[in-house]
């Protein structure tokens, strides 16, 4: 297989000069001569793009430091090496043609082997450095492919948990998918007004999402005879009941603690710290006479909040052991009469103002 050789661009006004630079590199590069300035941008713009550049400084019209400038300042030529080779030898000039961009200065009258030298070194320096590029563009790309695979084996273990959760409720896998987008959507929603822009952006949106499924994963450690009972739970049945939220909390809270100092660990305790608290608090009330804590207003978390709308209307619509399901207009007249008591006032407007869309949601994963 034939390996190309290596294209040397070199810019000189002198025939001469150019004659003789052609002689010494052709034998091992491909020389592409231009006799000045403009040629040689003409060359590097409709070309094959040299793999270096052997630049005159004292030309007519343009000089190289010009030309030099300009290589620079295009994204297409700007990581070609530039070599000064001037007669120009005082060290302001060197340095000038150095402050430009240019990685080497070569004085005339011209060495041979210094040329030959000086080629085959910065040539020797592209070449690793291209290959260091697309080292590290591999990398990148790996990353993103391992972390896209992780964020998706995260996801699918995220609902396989929550739906171990809610089988044992007698609920359905669709209840989770419902919840996640009718958090997402009031969520969405506030975040385009001033109040909440800061607090649910759409990274954050995301993490609520991804979270949101995790909500009643504490019901694992009800018992049965509670859980699946059929009908109004006692007083002290409702206490064991209410024990789902702590289990829940206690739960996400050990994952968490597990994750403390690994590489992983703030992105994903993010997503954590909002499960946890959707787990805990999605049962407090506005007016503070839910549970577990009896929180009140704003003291209860802002996913909490936005769970406790998502998780009742969807109770509200779907089959129970102990009720059927209810039309979709009585579940939201329910919803806006928790207005200040059981809901946050501004979650139940979004949630009028989104009445179509929570429709919709519960339309496209329908249990029925």
């Amino acid at each position: 297989m034939t390996v190309d050789k290596p294209r040397v661009l070199i810019v000189d006004d002198e025939r001469l000069n150019l004659n003789v630079l052609v002689d010494l590199l052709k034998d091992d590069y491909r020389p592409i001569v231009a006799k000045d300035g403009l040629q040689a941008l003409q060359r590097v713009t409709t070309e094959t793009l040299p793999d270096l550049i052997l630049l005159d400084v004292m030309m007519p019209g343009m000089d190289g430091y010009e030309v030099c400038r300009r290589l620079k300042q295009s994204e297409r030529t700007r990581d070609i090496p530039v070599i000064f080779v001037s007669a120009m030898s005082d060290v302001a000039d060197e340095t000038r043609g150095f402050d430009l961009g240019a990685v080497d200065y070569i004085t005339k009258p011209i060495s041979p082997r210094i040329v030959k030298a000086r080629v085959r070194t910065h040539l020797a320096l592209k070449q690793a450095s291209q290959l260091l590029q697309d080292q590290n563009r591999m990398l990148e790309q790996k990353v993103v492919e391992r972390t896209r695979d992780l964020a998706l084996t995260q996801d699918v273990m995220i609902l396989g948990l929550a739906s171990l959760a809610e089988t044992r409720d007698n609920e359905t896998g669709n209840h989770i998918r419902r919840t996640q987008f009718y958090v997402k959507v009031l969520a969405e929603h506030l975040g385009r007004s001033k109040p909440y822009a800061l607090q649910l952006d759409p990274s954050v949106i995301d993490l609520l999402f991804k979270s949101a499924p995790l909500h009643d994963i504490g019901k694992v450690g009800i018992p049965d005879g509670i859980l699946l009972k059929p009908g109004k739970l006692t007083d002290s049945e409702f206490t064991v009941m209410k024990r789902h939220t702590i289990l829940g909390r206690d739960t996400i809270a050990y994952a968490e603690a597990a994750l403390i100092g690994s590489q992983a660990a703030n992105e994903t305790t993010s997503f954590l710290r909002l499960a946890r608290e959707i787990a805990y608090g999605h049962h407090e009330k506005w007016d503070g006479t839910g549970y577990p804590e009896g929180l009140s207003g704003q003291a209860i978390p802002l996913s909490s909040r936005l769970m406790a709308i998502a998780d009742v209307y969807d109770a509200l619509i779907s089959r129970r052991v102990y009720k059927p399901p209810f039309p979709h207009e009585r579940a939201v007249a329910i919803v806006l009469e928790g207005r200040g008591k059981h809901f946050d006032p501004e979650m139940v407007d979004a949630f009028d103002a989104l009445q179509d869309d929570f429709r919709a949601t519960a339309l496209r994963f329908s249990d029925e």
